[in-house]
């Protein structure tokens, strides 16, 4: 599985993005998918996840209420909506993909993307 991020950008603080991540592969249907982020100096940390038939969703404390993951399996993509951005969202944004949900939000995935940049300005 190949994975690509995109619809990174600079936002003013109160903004929103839609981050997108699409995947090759006809087996995309099968995967849960994660969003991580890694902030400059801080190490990557979990924001979102969502399995592979869209029942279970997790997010991370620090962006519940604010960001949607979603998927769209016909047409191989995850998403991540992300609403009323704050400066401390400014990271790098990396989507993950594996077999396993439990692995995915463990940040254990098999498969990442190459990510893509999200600056939020004060």
């Amino acid at each position: 599985v190949q994975l690509q991020a995109s619809g990174g950008g600079l936002v003013q603080a109160g903004g929103s993005l839609r981050l997108s991540c699409a995947a090759s592969g006809r087996t995309f249907s099968r995967y849960a998918m994660g969003w991580f982020r890694q902030a400059p100096g801080k190490e990557r940390e979990f924001v979102a996840a969502i399995s592979w038939s869209g029942s279970s969703i997790d997010y991370a404390g620090s962006v519940n209420g604010r960001f949607a993951i979603s998927r769209d399996n016909a047409k191989n993509t995850v998403y991540l909506q992300m609403n009323n951005l704050k400066p401390e969202d400014t990271a790098v944004y990396y989507c993950a993909a594996d077999n396993s949900y439990s692995t995915v939000v463990s940040a254990r995935s098999r498969y990442w993307g190459q990510g893509t940049e999200v600056t939020v300005s004060s």
